[in-house]
């Protein structure tokens, strides 16, 4: 399969807000946990002031997007209520948005009262790491709000995920997936789709990094990629650390990522993704 640089190229913008955003250069997307449980325990807020006191710090690290999430999504993880969700992430929303107003928001969510309650409040973008198969309104009401979403792939759920990783040929079976939701999602007249490859959802970590080795056959999907590989098991049991451990691998990961034309990284350690962008972004700007 034969990709073209100029072709993607093309497909590499998202409207937010009114504004046109180009992804020629990646953005960092830097994740804000309001949960007890999520696999990264250095990443985990409970508090209010604990959460918009890590927001201060990687808005001052040039973070583009703050991701924050409500509910675990890692393998067996506790399933709460969409009124528990919205009660842990509301508040933070509406503080970030007043505290800075420009800084681009997204919500990592698969329910629709808890996407709606958000954009609602302020925030940008939907992420979606069920891709609308958890909740069968998602697609209408992104089509609705007229919201950037993220497409990631997965199979089955947090209770089950790890039991779903049969696959032929992985790459193309992702992006088959894949296309089949962006498919319907076009028809319904959603432009702004950013397609992220589920690193670690359903895939072992042999079929992660043969996935990682494969992302640029994705841009057949004419759509931006994410790259969410910050501290995951794909690094910390191929290196026998923990996920503690695993910023060096994660930054090695995030740059091949970014070589290979990945338009958001999604990390927990913004300042050391924000020094790799503009390392190459510098190299591309002398070429």
């Amino acid at each position: 399969m034969e990709v073209k640089d100029n072709k993607y190229d093309l497909n590499n913008k998202i409207k937010c807000r009114d504004k046109l955003y180009n992804l020629k250069y990646p953005l960092v997307m830097g994740v804000l946990n309001m949960t007890p449980d999520s696999f990264y325990e250095e990443s985990r807020n409970t508090h209010f002031q604990d959460a918009i006191a890590q927001v201060h710090n990687m808005v001052r690290e040039a973070v583009d997007i703050i991701d924050i999430g409500g509910v675990s999504t890692r393998p067996n993880a506790a399933l709460l209520s969409s009124e528990e969700e919205i009660h842990r992430v509301l508040p933070v929303i509406l503080e970030i948005r007043k505290l800075y107003p420009d800084i681009l928001l997204s919500i990592d969510t698969f329910r629709t009262d808890v996407a709606r309650a958000a954009v609602e409040a302020g925030v940008d973008i939907v992420n979606d790491v069920y891709a609308g198969r958890y909740d069968g309104k998602m697609f209408d009401l992104i089509a609705e709000l007229d919201v950037p979403y993220i497409l990631m792939h997965s199979r089955g759920d947090a209770s089950d995920m790890q039991k779903k990783t049969v696959y032929h040929d992985v790459v193309m079976e992702v992006c088959k997936e894949l296309s089949e939701q962006l498919e319907k999602l076009r028809s319904m007249g959603v432009k702004d789709v950013i397609i992220d490859p589920g690193f670690g959802f359903a895939k072992n970590v042999e079929q992660n990094y043969a996935l990682f080795e494969g992302i640029r056959y994705l841009e057949v999907l004419e759509c931006p990629i994410l790259v969410g590989i910050s501290r995951k098991s794909m690094i910390y049991k191929l290196l026998n650390i923990s996920p503690k451990e695993a910023l060096n691998g994660t930054t090695v990961l995030n740059t091949i990522g970014m070589l290979n034309h990945a338009s958001i990284i999604r990390v927990h350690d913004v300042k050391e993704a924000v020094e790799v962008k503009k390392i190459l972004n510098a190299l591309r700007n002398n070429n």
